[in-house]
């Protein structure tokens, strides 16, 4: 007790440590900014569709194999990162990750998920042509998680290899990424 005792007799004295008010104000204040983070409202309240433009930078691997002469058929896992630009963007980045399946005589099949900073997701089909010359990707956004639950939309990207190094390792990067999304129901869209 009386450790407490000399404590506050130095707290008093002018110069004999911190004052106490304005360290207990900083105190509450630091308390408060390490709250638990709250996840924002669902997209679009307005009930209109959201246009966005972006840029989608990916890297991972890719296993192909021959499928007869002049045929090739590719896995690919990718994942990467996605910013979203415009005043209607569903949101601002996003981690992605997608797989596909690509034949290069008949393009590429491919799913993604978008994970946003607070672990809501947004997922899409993906479908393009395929090949180094005709390299157009449209996606279908499908549904989603938390903010972006009900969700549907569309966007579109030509894909540009970036690097491709030994084993099988790609990166890449969506060129002229453009889309629009649609807010589901919650969210003060229309019913689907």
């Amino acid at each position: 007790m009386e450790f407490l005792t000399r404590a506050l007799r130095r707290a008093r004295k002018p110069g004999g440590g911190v004052p106490r008010r304005p360290f207990l104000i900083g105190l509450a204040f630091a308390a408060a900014a390490c709250g638990p983070a709250t996840s924002p409202g669902p997209i679009g309240a307005s009930g209109g569709s959201l246009e966005f433009e972006g840029s989608w930078n990916a890297a991972g691997r890719r296993h192909t194999i021959s499928l007869g002469e002049d045929r090739l058929g590719s896995i690919v896992n990718l994942k990467g990162t996605l910013l979203l630009t415009g005043p209607g963007r569903p949101g601002v980045g996003f981690q992605s990750e997608v797989i596909g399946l690509t034949d290069s005589a008949t393009g590429f099949q491919g799913r993604s998920v978008w994970t946003d900073e607070h672990g809501d997701q947004v997922y899409s089909a993906l479908q393009g042509e395929g090949t180094a010359t005709k390299n157009h990707v449209t996606g279908t956004v499908l549904s989603g998680t938390g903010r972006y639950a009900g969700v549907t939309g569309s966007y579109e990207f030509s894909w540009q290899l970036v690097m491709e190094g030994e084993e099988g390792a790609v990166q890449g990067r969506a060129v002229d990424l453009k889309g629009r999304v649609q807010p589901g129901p919650a969210a003060g869209g229309s019913p689907r």
